[in-house]
């Protein structure tokens, strides 16, 4: 479990596909002071995607992916010296201050507009027809693991804006348009809508 309040940017040191038949991939990353207590078998949200450490060393840690895993996120893409977003996972009596987030990632977006105006930035990313109807004016979204407010809900596309403290910690500040990022909608609104 996560919140989606980022922790830190980490640098992939080593990206390989297809490594074993117990793995689609394996990445190492520079996790830097984040690795600090990080052990075997815990849980770190990378650009959104919840994956579980298998070697820790120093401020590296590995981590191994399946197949679906590449298929469904933007982590395939990844290569030698990418950064991405890092927070560890959520403790027992922490505050939460952004949102429920599990680190299960609904779909790939791609960012299609970016508007920079004076306080803020404005994104606009495309998302399937399947992710669309999770996402509602004002509710929260996670894109690349950062929790957001939604500020327009259209057919197939949505809006958040960007204040500039977000831009500097995250990996968004790399973004340009084509990029794709990790979409994981409201686990909340997830639950409300399989009751109708």
């Amino acid at each position: 479990m996560f919140t989606g309040i980022i922790e830190g940017l980490g640098n992939i040191v080593q990206f390989n596909k297809n490594t074993t038949r117990r793995s689609a991939a394996k990445m190492k990353i520079n996790l830097g002071k984040l690795a600090k207590g990080l052990k075997v078998g815990d849980s770190v949200s990378i650009n959104g995607v919840c994956l579980t450490a298998i070697k820790v060393s120093s401020t590296l840690a590995e981590f191994e992916m399946i197949g679906e895993t590449i298929k469904k996120t933007n982590l395939g893409n990844l290569k030698n010296g990418d950064r991405v977003n890092i927070e560890r996972s959520l403790k027992v009596g922490d505050r939460l201050e952004g949102h429920f987030v599990l680190g299960h990632v609904d779909g790939i977006g791609i960012i299609s507009k970016i508007e920079k105006h004076t306080n803020e930035i404005k994104l606009w990313i495309n998302i399937s027809k399947e992710v669309s109807k999770y996402i509602v004016e004002k509710g929260s979204v996670t894109v690349d693991g950062i929790s957001l407010t939604v500020v327009d809900s259209l057919q197939k596309k949505f809006s958040v804006t960007i204040i500039p403290h977000t831009m500097e910690v995250t990996n968004l500040s790399y973004k340009k348009i084509g990029d794709k990022v990790n979409i994981e909608t409201d686990v909340l609104g997830k639950y409300i809508l399989s009751e109708k």
